[in-house]
């Protein structure tokens, strides 16, 4: 249902011979709201597609069609992947730094389309959803990486280790981290296995800071999600941040040690 709603206000939309960016300012809208729509990332509510609809002229039967399909998708997950994958793109869009910490695996915006499959096919997964374009949404978030952002991404030295998908997957993995790790608002930090316990060892977390909202921390769990702001929470995961940065390798020695898990 979410390619056919996609294709059929993609149609409308060409229609006009606008530009998406003309077609927004017409609206009044942002044009990442647009874009966002015609991606499949939410954002709008019935009167905003009705009014969208009306400006581009489109039949009262296509109109009928079109909304009965995006309250379809709006039930099922439009471009069937995960609700809490769709409200997490959005925090990210909107923050200008982001810290993560990961245990087990390499974070899902490092990862490579191998690394993701074989994720995907060694879990407990719905059959409910088109997994390919979950991993496509997953893909989408590169293009938050911009040197106008910061990221940190805090990896435990066993998320190295972890054969996911076999030898060649994981070599091509490492070797990507390696290239990510150039890039000059990237960082990576392992937190080496030798030391044991350490700050983040209650589980992963990732906390979102942005130039006009107070900051938020993203929990993730199979089948739910949870944004906290609560100055106490927040308080407590910058607590565990700082004695990460005391306790993980700084970015240096971490590209040297991927290195030699390469060699």
């Amino acid at each position: 249902m979410g390619r056919e709603f996609g294709e059929g206000v993609r149609r409308a939309i060409e229609q006009t011979r606008l530009t998406h960016r003309e077609l927004a300012e017409a609206l009044d809208w942002d044009p990442a709201k647009l874009s966002d729509l015609v991606r499949g990332k939410g954002g709008v509510n019935e009167s905003d597609l009705k009014q969208l609809l009306g400006y581009c002229r489109v039949k009262p039967d296509e109109v009928r069609r079109l909304l009965r399909l995006f309250h379809e998708t709006r039930e099922n997950g439009y471009l069937q992947i995960p609700a809490q994958m769709q409200s997490l793109i959005t925090q990210e869009r909107l923050a200008n730094a982001i810290t993560s910490l990961s245990l087990n695996l390499i974070p899902g915006r490092l990862q490579t389309v191998d690394y993701m499959r074989a994720v995907i096919a060694a879990s407990a997964r719905s059959k409910e959803i088109d997994w390919e374009e979950v991993i496509a949404a997953k893909l989408a978030r590169r293009e938050f990486f911009h040197w106008s952002r910061q990221f940190v991404f805090y990896i435990h030295e066993q998320a190295l280790h972890l054969p996911v998908g076999g030898p060649d997957v994981m070599k091509d993995q490492l070797l990507h981290l390696l290239g990510m790790a150039q890039r000059t608002y990237i960082t990576l930090r392992i937190v080496p296995t030798a030391i044991g316990a350490h700050a983040g060892v209650s589980g992963a977390f990732m906390l979102l800071e942005y130039e006009k909202f107070e900051p938020v921390v993203y929990l993730e769990s199979k089948n739910s999600s949870l944004f906290l702001e609560d100055k106490a929470v927040l308080d407590t995961y910058t607590a565990v941040l700082k004695l990460l940065d005391q306790q993980a390798l700084d970015a240096e020695q971490s590209k040297e040690l991927i290195t030699s898990i390469l060699m």
